[in-house]
């Protein structure tokens, strides 16, 4: 019965990992979109590459405060008001 219990352990431990690691990749792909579209200027861009960028804002938009800080700090970048 321990021994089932230590692999169940075991097994929540590395799927924890595994979710903690992906989230890690996701805030620098976010932290990294934010700080693309914040450059942007959209008036300078092709009207497909426009589009993308608006759907990209508004995912970047759709975030909470505190995952778009988790994400600029993955990246090492911060919002400049």
């Amino acid at each position: 019965m321990q021994s089932s219990i230590n692999q169940e352990n075991n097994m929540l431990r590395s799927e924890i990992e595994l979710l903690m690691k992906e989230r890690y990749a996701l805030l620098k792909v976010a932290g990294a979109a934010a700080g693309l579209i914040a450059e942007l200027d959209s008036h300078d861009l092709p009207q497909l590459a426009t589009q993308a960028a608006e759907l990209l804002a508004t995912g970047v938009n759709a975030l909470n405060e505190e995952t778009l800080q988790d994400a600029l700090s993955a990246v090492h970048a911060e919002i400049v008001e």
